[in-house]
């Protein structure tokens, strides 16, 4: 196990080095301060995406050998400077009208202006991350093709739906409208265009996602291999990792209004769950825990829903990790149960 994670310990001794430093030049003698703000949030942003290793994993069961290796250099450098670090600062700049290079400054030099900025956009932020992360819920429950079923009562008469077009687009949709409703008017157009951006960006992934992986497998059948995505499969992966952590992001700022420390603790806990994600490739885990899959869906569909209500109502970092946590556990927990039965039937045949 250690190989999979010798990287990541690396990153955190790092990480962990240049934050007690950073502390000290920032405030002299909060060196440790820092320290101890960089491992909560190293804990917090795994226990956030423990339901997104799951789901990258299935992914990335699919991508070829180069790409799993870029999503763990070139990747890992998207979420911690593009989305942990980049990403906030232009959507700061894109609302505040301020520019990029100024909301930086804010950044770096004036973190509760900055914080108030970031707070300002909160809304949007979450609902783009919300429409994103229910369409992929929506999509994964309304399959007719999806035969193994958890929670039987309610996965069942969803897969039933998949014979209603854009059943998932309509609802998402519905749930946006609905949305807006309790939204400040001088947020409304933001919050509907960011909710539409987060739907229509889905769409456009998720369909070129599958026509290539169309094109990989029917090649594939021809030359009698396994069918592997790239670039596609790479993109796909940091949408999904984007939407994950805006929740984190924003959330870490009630705990340090310091972005660099925000960063090293947010890039340790990436790191963690990108290790973690080729762990449960390579040990087939998914394979060997049948509702596992399922857990991590029903873990980001209420995600969803918290990024929804946290538009309105401050919502702690502890129910949002708790949750999914929870929800992915119980799936845990079930598959070996399931183990278990097919052991014992196996047994007595």
């Amino acid at each position: 196990m250690f190989k999979y994670f010798k990287c990541s310990l690396l990153v955190t001794i790092l990480g962990i080095i240049f934050a007690y430093f950073w502390g000290e030049h920032s405030h002299p003698g909060s060196g440790f301060m820092a320290l101890f703000i960089v491992a909560f949030l190293s804990i917090l942003e795994v226990t956030l995406s423990f339901d997104n290793a799951v789901i990258n994993a299935m992914k990335l069961e699919k991508m070829s050998d180069v790409w799993r290796h870029r999503f763990l250099t070139w990747g890992i450098l998207i979420a911690v400077f593009g989305m942990r670090f980049l990403f906030p600062i232009l959507v700061v700049a894109a609302f505040s009208g301020l520019t990029v290079i100024g909301v930086t400054k804010l950044a770096l030099y004036d973190v509760d202006k900055y914080a108030y900025y970031l707070h300002e956009v909160h809304a949007p932020l979450v609902t783009f991350g919300g429409t994103f992360l229910l369409m992929i819920f929506l999509t994964y429950f309304f399959n007719c093709n999806k035969e193994t079923h958890w929670v039987c009562c309610i996965e069942k008469p969803l897969a039933k739906l998949h014979c209603i077009k854009y059943i998932d687009v309509v609802i998402s949709l519905i749930a946006l409208m609905v949305l807006q409703h309790f939204i400040p008017e001088n947020q409304k157009v933001a919050v509907i265009m960011a909710g539409f951006v987060g739907i229509v960006l889905y769409l456009v992934i998720d369909s070129i996602s599958n026509l290539l992986e169309n094109i990989a497998e029917k090649k594939a059948a021809m030359l009698g291999g396994t069918a592997k995505l790239g670039f596609i499969g790479f993109l796909y992966l940091e949408l999904i990792d984007a939407s994950f952590s805006l929740d984190g992001v924003l959330g870490a700022f009630a705990i340090s209004k310091d972005i660099i420390i925000i960063s090293v603790g947010l890039a340790i806990g990436a790191m963690f769950v990108r290790s973690l994600t080729i762990y449960i490739v390579d040990m087939k885990t998914l394979k060997q825990y049948l509702y596992l899959e399922h857990g991590a869906h029903w873990a980001i569909g209420f995600l969803a829903l918290i990024m929804f209500i946290s538009t309105r109502i401050e919502i702690p970092e502890v129910i949002t990790g708790g949750t999914g946590l929870v929800i992915v556990a119980a799936a845990f927990i079930s598959s070996l149960i399931h183990n278990k039965k097919q052991l014992k039937e196996n047994l007595k045949e």
